[in-house]
């Protein structure tokens, strides 16, 4: 499968900082400080329904980390999955008649002209579930002739007990797991589970459902948290530096996939830091499929608003906090776009050398875009306000948010 073309990153004058980033599992911040090659792996979309604005907003926040890698001189080595095939997506192709092949494709190809309009950098493997099915099934094989997996009426469940560390991503009690693990695609109530958590690796075939040849598992196909496992060892490795997603990830996805890996390979952690962004709402509940109050990035494109507009607009929340989308944080942000822009038109303009740092110093401190936003509206209020007579300050405050936050001016 392939990713989208990416856009162009200037080079900024001088090197950036490291990145301090919260990390859920020790519910601190942490210095992050890899080496020539820095490693993220950041959980994709199931393409049912792409690209609303909180999956937006959660891409966003890793870019934002990889154009901070970069701008410490490092290489990034970014992998992201597709779950192309899963329940949500079955579901939704039999609701509307279609196929579920050609649902996932079409919706894949919308989350690719998405992301290529907002401008956010692409990983370098860019796999789907369905493609990364023959690695899939020899780990989970391993497992199983471990002890770590058994098999129930066909189906294989891994055993969270054969993991010591489990629990030590998301931090939570049982019951909180238990509740979470039902809402969030787990069957915890399943008679014969050795543990109501225990999450399934393989699912036999269904009928009237895809199924692939599963070896000694028989034909089926993975479950969701093994899926990203395979991708992520075969193309990281451990201890790679983030593993990201949205805050609903926390649990069960990272956690069992932590799990999944610390079996298989008998070292600890999976992710040196595992990075979440907040959600998104609309009228005051989450922004969700289930709950159909969805904004998306394509209809906002084709009702003309401009790309680096929903980019400012997502940028003026801190990528961790939960925020609701209004109309007004729209018309903000286009309001400081056409600011912004104004201002890095003129022909010279105050030196802009201190804008630099402080948007490198905010991003190095939990990506705090609000905070580099702010540097930049100081230093274009000024500009606004008076003459200057430095003819590069307009070129590298544009090059600065070009390539820090990833809005073209």
């Amino acid at each position: 499968m392939h990713a989208w073309p990416a856009s162009e990153v200037p080079a900024l004058p001088g090197k950036g900082r490291d990145l301090q980033i919260h990390d859920t599992a020790t519910q601190g911040t942490i210095t992050l400080a890899p080496g020539p090659v820095a490693r993220i792996y950041v959980c994709g979309i199931t393409p049912y329904d792409a690209t609303h604005i909180g999956h937006a907003a959660t891409y966003n926040a890793f870019d934002l980390v990889q154009r901070v890698w970069l701008d410490t001189k490092r290489q990034v080595h970014y992998v992201q999955n597709v779950t192309d095939v899963d329940d949500p997506l079955l579901e939704r192709a039999l609701r509307d008649g279609h196929d579920w092949t050609e649902l996932a494709e079409r919706e894949t190809a919308l989350f690719r002209e998405d992301m290529t309009a907002l401008r956010m950098l692409p990983p370098q493997h860019y796999i789907g579930a369905v493609e990364a099915i023959p690695g899939i099934v020899p780990l989970v094989e391993r497992l199983r002739d471990a002890g770590a997996a058994y098999e129930l009426d066909g189906d294989t469940y891994f055993s969270v007990e054969s993991d010591a560390n489990f629990g030590q991503v998301s931090n939570l009690d049982a019951e909180a797991m238990r509740l979470l693990s039902a809402e969030r695609g787990g069957d915890p109530d399943r008679p014969g589970k050795k543990n109501p958590l225990d999450p399934m690796l393989w699912m036999a075939a269904r009928p009237g459902e895809p199924s692939w040849d599963g070896g000694s598992l028989g034909r089926g196909r993975p479950g969701w948290h093994i899926e990203c496992v395979a991708i992520a060892l075969d193309h990281l490795g451990m201890g790679f530096d983030i593993q990201g997603g949205g805050s609903d990830l926390a649990f069960p996805h990272h956690e069992m996939g932590a799990s999944h890996a610390q079996v298989l390979t008998g070292e600890f952690p999976m992710a040196k830091a595992y990075v979440h962004a907040g959600m998104v709402a609309l009228n005051g509940e989450k922004m969700s499929k289930s709950k159909g109050n969805l904004v998306f990035v394509s209809a906002l494109r084709r009702a003309g608003v401009d790309p680096a507009a929903i980019r400012l607009a997502l940028l003026s929340h801190h990528y961790r906090d939960d925020w609701e989308w209004t109309d007004a944080v729209l018309a903000e942000a286009v309001a400081r776009l056409e600011r912004w822009r104004a201002a890095v038109s003129r022909p010279d303009g105050l030196p802009a050398d201190g804008v630099v740092e402080e948007v490198r110093e905010a991003l190095s401190n939990d990506l705090d875009a609000p905070a580099a936003l702010a540097a930049v509206d100081r230093w274009v209020d000024a500009q606004n306000a008076s003459d200057g007579d430095d003819e590069s300050a307009p070129g590298l405050v544009s090059r600065t948010v070009d390539a820090l936050l990833g809005v073209a001016l």
